[in-house]
């Protein structure tokens, strides 16, 4: 597991982007190192120039071998080639080899305070002789034009390493920013298919599978985009279904008016409570549509529901409809929950009035609460005749409505309720109970004294 998280990490775009920018750094400062040292190092000129590499090596040899007259002259024609005065010392400081450095420049330098604003640039070079075991300090003077004239010569390396450090630069910044790009483009794409409602649920599942911050960017987008796509098919269905639903109502109410303008004063006083029952059926409907509809409005902030008020509530509302029907709850203790009172109280209502409407007298509807580790569960249970179990799939769905309960309702209560319960973060289950009757059951998130 701690494989797995490490190689998230690793793969995640601030890692990607911090190695980046500090390989970019890293190279630039290397570079400016070495750039610094060709141009004012003397070790860097010292192995470096190409008229000084080996040179002390064979002027000790020179000198021990042919005398200080020979390596004079060889100084001289030195000088002459290379423009680079050399002088020879001992280990005591004395000039054993004079070189091609004239006295009055020597004066010259020696009142001289700030070497810099000399002509030339002095380097020394400590040698010991393998033979001899002699110490010797040389001596090189090489005038600034000559120098400036080989440090052109000697930037085309670093130049060179700068020129391949700007090409690796560059193609990490492009794989850098096409990394970054390319799944922005997409995500515009996807952007762009979702406003125009062509929004394709795999357009974004290879993107998704990157296992970095755009890739979990994508799989929250895809399964936003899936949900909006859900919500926007089930507006269109719900805007069909109401528009079925509502023509019924209107049909009878404009048969009822074609009806009461024809018919005689004592006929049409007859027609009257047919039409203030369709009026209120249309209400009713309307109601229900409104009620559905809110649910997937902001609701506002949760409150803390006490379950037993509310359920002793609801039971005596429900008597008022049903005196005859008698609900038995059972629910131990106090349980409590955080979310929206009015949601979950129309929920509730919703099915005690469904069960109260197919239970039969003589038995009681049951009610009960259960704590559980996962959270409360609610059922509401009647003992009436069931729902065949090839409708039970669609129960719940708008304007649904079993073949046994086509006079009852609109097929709004259990949509309702179901889409309540699923706002609170819940489920609703809904089948038949196993001794008889139909049963709800409501399972909601973890009270908060839990």
């Amino acid at each position: 597991m701690g494989f797995v998280v490490r190689e998230l990490h690793l793969r995640s775009l601030f890692w990607r982007i911090l190695a980046t920018l500090w390989l970019a750094l890293a190279l630039v400062a290397g570079l400016s190192i070495l750039l610094g040292r060709a141009l004012n190092q003397d070790a860097w000129i010292l192995s470096h120039h190409p008229s000084l590499q080996g040179l002390a090596e064979r002027l000790v040899q020179r000198y021990e071998d042919q005398g200080a007259d020979d390596t004079q002259r060889y100084l001289e024609h030195f000088r002459h080639r290379a423009r680079i005065d050399v002088q020879i010392l001992n280990d005591t400081g004395q000039l054993v080899v004079e070189g091609t450095f004239p006295h009055r420049a020597a004066a010259f330098e020696a009142r001289q305070k700030n070497p810099r604003r000399l002509p030339w640039r002095r380097l020394t070079e400590e040698y010991t002789s393998p033979s001899s075991g002699e110490s010797y300090l040389l001596i090189y003077r090489i005038p600034y034009p000559e120098l400036d004239a080989w440090h052109r010569d000697s930037l085309l390396w670093p130049v060179s390493a700068l020129g391949i450090a700007l090409v690796v630069m560059t193609l990490f910044s492009l794989a850098l920013t096409l990394s970054i790009t390319r799944p922005l483009n997409r995500l515009r794409s996807a952007v762009h298919d979702l406003g125009q409602t062509t929004y394709q649920q795999d357009s974004l599942a290879r993107l998704a599978r990157r296992r970095d911050e755009l890739g979990v960017l994508a799989g929250d987008f895809n399964r936003m985009g899936q949900r909006l796509q859900g919500l926007i098919g089930s507006q269109r269905q719900l805007l069909r279904d109401v528009s079925h639903e509502l023509r019924s109502p209107l049909a009878r109410l404009r048969i009822a008016l074609a009806l009461a303008e024809r018919a005689e004063p004592q006929q049409r006083e007859a027609l009257w409570p047919r039409l203030d029952r369709e009026c209120d059926r249309l209400e009713a409907l309307i109601s229900e549509i409104l009620a559905l509809a809110r649910l997937d409005a902001e609701p506002g902030a949760r409150h803390v529901i006490a379950l037993r008020p509310l359920l002793e509530k609801l039971r005596e509302d429900a008597r008022l409809l049903a005196p005859d029907q008698e609900i038995r709850i059972d629910c131990a203790g106090d349980p409590q929950l955080e979310g929206w009172p009015d949601m979950l109280e129309r929920a509730l209502d919703n099915l005690l009035r469904n069960a109260l409407r197919f239970n039969p007298q003589g038995q009681p509807v049951e009610v009960t609460v259960k704590e559980q580790a996962s959270g409360l569960e609610i059922t509401v249970r009647d003992h009436g005749p069931g729902v065949a179990a090839e409708h039970l799939a669609q129960l719940g769905e708008p304007f649904f409505r079993a073949p046994n309960q086509s006079g009852a309702g609109h097929g709004l209560g259990l949509a309702i309720a179901r889409r309540a319960v699923e706002r609170h973060s819940g489920s609703l289950r809904l089948g038949n109970h196993a001794e008889g009757g139909f049963i709800a059951t409501l399972e909601l998130p973890l009270p908060v004294n839990a």
